[in-house]
């Protein structure tokens, strides 16, 4: 079972390569809700950042073109999921859907929230890895 997660905030730490996206469950008060911390680079967090507050770059930039690619080709991001966790790393699909037809890509979950961010794109995670994630530590 997977539980539907949202973007709570991005934490850029100028003076360190450590770099964390957030994710709450949503749907849950938040005394309740459980907090789904991962750490990413520089780059994914300000991809994100900048898609989130709506600020296209001049030129295309890796998470831009995908999504001109996704438009292009008839299809719209339907769901990202982190599915799993192995040896301290996380593993996320991203879903594309075209009418009836649904594609399945194997992505980093930060790449896949940082193309999902300038969308209203549902997020979720795998039971299994939050329960994994709160006994833990990174």
């Amino acid at each position: 079972m997977s539980i539907k997660m949202e973007l709570c905030r991005v934490l850029i730490r100028e003076t360190d390569d450590t770099h964390i996206v957030e994710l709450r469950e949503a749907g849950v008060p938040e005394e309740d809700a459980r907090v789904f911390p991962i750490v990413i680079g520089l780059t994914e967090a300000a991809a994100i950042e900048r898609r989130l507050m709506g600020q296209h770059p001049p030129r295309p930039q890796t998470h831009e073109l995908l999504e001109s690619l996704v438009d292009e080709l008839g299809y719209t991001l339907e769901r990202i999921e982190i599915n799993d966790l192995r040896e301290h790393t996380f593993f996320a699909r991203i879903f594309l859907r075209c009418g009836s037809d649904v594609r399945e890509i194997d992505a980093r979950p930060s790449d896949a929230i940082a193309l999902g961010a300038s969308g209203d794109t549902p997020i979720y995670v795998a039971e299994h890895v939050l329960d994994e994630v709160s006994r833990t530590e990174f």
